[in-house]
């Protein structure tokens, strides 16, 4: 059997299979069956800071812009105050499943200005979460906006959460970078001590018979995978961050790839939200199963083992390769 142990963000995991950020968050007995499924920590769904910034514009319009149309309305208008609108329910949840679960919790953090991200990021610290994982998503509509700038907009908002706390921060990237490892380089720098390759984004649709746009889940498959396994892999040996796959983990083999490709662990989401909290177990036996057939007596020997830097054949994940698969397509 291979030992399952590893380390990530300087938290000691018993397994590397992670429950990522979900709706599960809200589930407390779902994220116990996970744990004892074998789930090796959670992470929590993200606080949004513009959520919380519209819910208090709200309060504001529906409420204290009307005490003042009339001279008694203060005496039956509440104030906005008696009404939660910030991050206090999150926070309490991430205290309570930091005590009961038994495992690391993440906090995971969407914010949209320097200010909120650090203000947020430590009150999360503050609540026990064990790291802190960022979403860095930043939607360039304007042209102005280019490439460098947006990039160095994100790499100060990753400085200036690292520099408000003690725990480590894990930054969770798109797969849109024109040069990833320049930027995962700045990420490093700006002390992260970890990298989530890649965020899955919720695209909206469209509804041909209403005409108009639809937003719904759609849920990974195995074919998200290979996109990860290569950008891992492509890293793999040239940056000291810990990396970590995220989205098209579905099977034993999934995982066991991941591990491969240079991932120190990996998080699952779809598939438990699909299965239930048997399909940690799952994956965990098969995993097992796959690595220790293989001769790996722990994680440590698979990891990496077929990156870039340490692969029998490490072209295949070069440019060239494109060309050869188009040729011999049949």
């Amino acid at each position: 059997m291979t030992e399952l142990a590893t380390h990530w963000l300087g938290l000691e995991l018993r397994s590397p299979l992670v429950v990522g950020a979900s709706p599960l968050t809200d589930d407390l007995d779902a994220l116990q069956a996970c744990v004892d499924a074998g789930a090796g920590a959670v992470v929590m769904h993200s606080l949004f800071e513009e959520q919380l910034v519209a819910e208090q514009m709200a309060a504001h319009r529906f409420i204290d812009s009307r005490i003042n149309m009339d001279a008694e309305a203060r005496s039956f208008f509440p104030e906005s105050e008696v009404f939660e609108m910030g991050s206090g329910s999150y926070l309490r949840r991430l205290e309570r499943l930091r005590t009961s679960l038994g495992v690391p919790v993440v906090a995971s953090l969407n914010g949209i200005s320097p200010g909120g991200w650090t203000r947020h990021a430590r009150e999360l610290e503050d609540a026990g979460a064990a790291a802190i994982e960022l979403n860095l998503y930043d939607l360039a509509t304007d042209p102005a906006d280019t490439a460098e700038i947006l990039e160095r907009r994100q790499l100060d908002v990753v400085r200036s959460v690292v520099e408000q706390v003690t725990i480590p921060v894990s930054v969770k990237l798109s797969p849109f970078y024109s040069a990833l490892p320049a930027f995962v380089a700045g990420v490093e720098a700006a002390g992260a001590r970890g990298l989530v390759l890649f965020n899955r984004f919720y695209q909206p649709d469209m509804d041909l018979d209403e005409l108009s746009l639809s937003r719904e889940v759609v849920l990974s498959s195995s074919a998200e995978l290979p996109l990860r396994l290569h950008g891992v892999a492509m890293l793999s040996g040239r940056t000291g961050l810990e990396m970590v796959v995220s989205g098209g983990v579905h099977s034993g083999d999934d995982a066991a790839k991941a591990i491969l490709s240079g991932a120190t662990a990996v998080q699952v989401v779809s598939a438990v939200l699909a299965e239930g909290a048997g399909a940690l177990a799952r994956i965990t036996e098969e995993m097992n199963h796959r690595l220790s057939g293989m001769g790996y007596s722990s994680l440590a020997e698979a990891r990496g083992v077929l990156s870039m830097e340490n692969a029998p054949n490490a072209q295949t994940w070069e440019r060239l390769n494109y060309a050869r698969l188009l040729q011999g397509w049949k």
